[in-house]
């Protein structure tokens, strides 16, 4: 399978070649590493945009930031070059129409971490990348394993389009969310995925614990559990990692890659340490990048009880095989699915393990 994806023709390797303008669509920090990367390898950037409507007088890395449609006007055919992510259904249209009229490319890079899914990368991961596609649990999660590396590798927006199936599917006939799951929620952010549980179990359910490291976020998950009126339901003000203690973040506690080196102190707290006398028996883990350091802090709980598992796997490049593995390692038992969720670049991929 490996083989195969090696063969194609990578976006750097295309940007690198095309004699085409280059466009950075997005300011924001995917914006930022594209650009330094571009950067190192030469490459001449045209210019910048965001979307029309959404321009005011602003610099960006020394490039005045234009409305897309001036440089249609002004420079007609260029490559258009996404640098941020959405799962807002108005801009996942507006990106795909553009697709279909002019060219358009996802230069990946991590959410978390400087490891580029380049070809290097690949090479340099191939066993584990086969190990992990060889026992995935379906074709269905097999099929998007193989676009997630074709898209990573080479940025096209058919192979996104491609992986995308809706969550009803994976909650509906692999995780089947009984009336008494005791759930643990890492990195609830406002409440939507405690809304999701509520939505998948009809709103009966035996406990429910919630975590978000984000003071600011902290306090609308409070106000919405409050406005729910929900029984056995606790909210915590915690990151999760591998031990107990503290974790400093940058800001105001949200970038989690600047742990270690922030100034923003919040307390960390393992999944073995919260594992109540009733097991959780529903765990989902979206926690911007600390997803490894989650399993390292819940062996025994995998090991012992083996509860359904809902865990991002996009935030860093080594998630994609780093995280079933360690996940198999600690117990063998585990059936691994993957899926796609509408969104892009390719955000929104989790493992579903049972």
């Amino acid at each position: 399978m490996v083989d195969k994806i090696l063969k194609l023709e990578s976006s750097w390797e295309h940007l690198q070649k095309t004699e085409l303008p280059l466009v950075l669509y997005g300011t924001g920090n995917g914006a930022d590493k594209i650009l330094d990367r571009l950067e190192a390898l030469g490459i001449s950037l045209y210019g910048v945009a965001a979307s029309d409507g959404f321009v005011r007088s602003r610099q960006f890395r020394g490039f005045t930031v234009h409305p897309i449609s001036y440089y249609e006007k002004t420079i007609g055919e260029f490559i258009l070059l996404v640098g941020f992510g959405s799962n807002r259904p108005e801009l996942f249209e507006y990106v795909k129409k553009f697709s279909q009229k002019h060219p358009l490319l996802f230069p990946c890079v991590p959410v978390y971490g400087d490891e580029i899914f380049d070809r290097a990368f690949i090479e340099a991961h191939r066993a584990e990348l086969e190990a992990v596609y060889n026992v995935l649990a379906d074709e269905q999660s097999k099929r998007v394993f193989e676009l997630c590396l074709r898209f990573q590798l080479c940025g096209h927006f058919e192979d996104l389009e491609k992986a995308i199936t809706n969550k009803d599917e994976i909650f509906n006939n692999i995780l089947k969310l009984e009336k008494n799951e005791s759930y643990l929620d890492l990195g609830a952010y406002r409440g939507d995925t405690v809304e999701e549980f509520l939505q998948y179990t009809d709103n009966a359910y035996a406990s429910i614990m919630a975590l978000e490291p984000n003071a600011k976020t902290f306090l609308k998950l409070q106000a919405y559990l409050e406005n729910k009126q929900l029984q056995n339901c606790t909210a915590l003000h915690a990151a999760i990692s591998d031990t107990c203690g503290t974790l400093f973040f940058e800001g105001d506690g949200r970038h989690n890659t600047a742990a270690l080196n922030g100034k923003t102190a919040v307390e960390a707290v393992s999944v073995d340490a919260l594992t109540p006398a009733v097991p959780f028996s529903y765990i989902k883990a979206d926690v911007e990048g600390l997803e490894f350091s989650m399993l390292e802090g819940a062996k025994d709980t995998l090991q012992k009880y083996k509860p359904k598992l809902n865990l991002a796997a996009y935030h860093k490049s080594r998630d994609i095989f780093e995280l079933p593995l360690f996940l198999l390692k600690t117990n063998p038992d585990y059936k691994l699915y993957l899926r796609k969720h509408e969104g892009f670049p390719f955000w929104d991929l989790n493992f579903y393990c049972i």
